[in-house]
């Protein structure tokens, strides 16, 4: 008699380690700093420094670690999809998107704040050359484009959290197990 493999016993294709490592460090910084840039405004003003601070120090912190995962991305091998095409196109669409927004969220959060001219004292202990110095011409627009891919991140989010939940609790296949 055949017996049909349970889902424990049929090996997954997964992610590479750094790509695994780097999604997960980047997510929990992400889920903290997001928060963090929410709630300055509501707290007083010797709470919100320490808090601003945190939240400047982790997105600089995501920036570069999310131009380390591009470089990771052009070298580790993802794992090959057998989705159908539909999804594979939206799965890298938001994933690209992910990606550009997580760049370009953390770069315009720092050139706001130096052309604001509060220069970056990262985690309260290094300095951070700031590249453009004090410009208010262009800070309302920098602090404008960070606002602005903040709340579209989040709508991405959102879509790859349901897209995860669509794939583990619906389609109920083994996709989810690919990043862990």
């Amino acid at each position: 008699m055949m017996l049909k493999p349970s889902r424990a016993t049929i090996v997954v294709e997964r992610y590479p380690g750094t790509s695994r490592i780097l999604h997960w460090i980047i997510a929990l910084l992400v889920l903290a700093t997001w928060p963090l840039g929410l709630v300055i405004q509501f707290l007083t003003k010797d709470v919100s420094l320490t808090v601003y601070m945190l939240h400047e120090s982790f997105g600089f912190l995501v920036l570069w670690l999310m131009l380390i995962r591009v470089g990771n991305k052009l070298i580790a091998r993802a794992p090959k999809s057998d989705a159908p095409k539909i999804e594979r196109l939206a799965a890298t669409t938001v994933h690209g998107l992910l990606y550009l927004l997580l760049i370009v969220m953390p770069l315009s959060g720092f050139l706001a704040t130096n052309a604001h001219g509060f220069p970056l004292l990262w985690f309260g202990l290094i300095a951070v050359w700031s590249p453009i110095g004090t410009a208010p011409a262009v800070a309302s627009l920098f602090s404008t484009v960070h606002l602005w891919s903040a709340w579209i991140l989040l709508l991405l989010f959102a879509l790859h959290v349901a897209a995860v939940l669509l794939h583990h609790i619906v389609k109920r296949d083994l996709t989810l197990y690919r990043i862990l």
